[in-house]
């Protein structure tokens, strides 16, 4: 019924509909590109990033999916280094660290997830930030 296409190489999403049969659903499974994916023809995103800003994906994905291509290029711009620094570590790692910091969730995470690298908490603060989303620090 669908596919999740998280290489990030937009040039993809025409063959892929072309192959498939009326109704088929494209998502991207990549938070750096989702937008363009979307504006190409792409039916939306499963998105890490929307853990953190689930607004700011949402209108995202809304003005993209109208064609908006300015106005969705606007409000992804300021979470661009989100989308990069989620992914510091393996996800979920940094994500559910933000979620923490954020006081979102609890503190427990379980094996085989491990703490947040120290070196990557400060950059993922800073990303959090500069797409302006407010957090108490855990």
């Amino acid at each position: 019924i669908g596919v999740k296409e998280a290489t990030g190489e937009l040039d993809r999403i025409t063959p892929i509909r072309e192959l498939s049969r009326k109704g088929f659903e494209l998502y991207s499974g990549d938070d750096s590109s989702c937008t363009e994916f979307i504006l190409q023809g792409g039916d939306g995103t499963i998105s890490v990033t929307a853990n953190v800003a689930p607004q700011q994906m949402h209108e995202m994905c809304r003005l993209a999916a109208a064609g908006e291509r300015e106005q969705a290029h606007a409000v992804n711009e300021p979470l661009k280094v989100l989308h990069r620094n989620l992914f510091l570590e393996a996800n979920p790692i940094p994500v559910k660290w933000a979620l923490y910091e954020m006081g979102r969730i609890g503190r427990g995470i379980r094996l085989p997830l491990t703490p947040l690298s120290e070196e990557y908490r400060q950059p993922i603060r800073e990303a959090l930030q500069a797409a302006n989303i407010g957090w108490e620090e855990g």
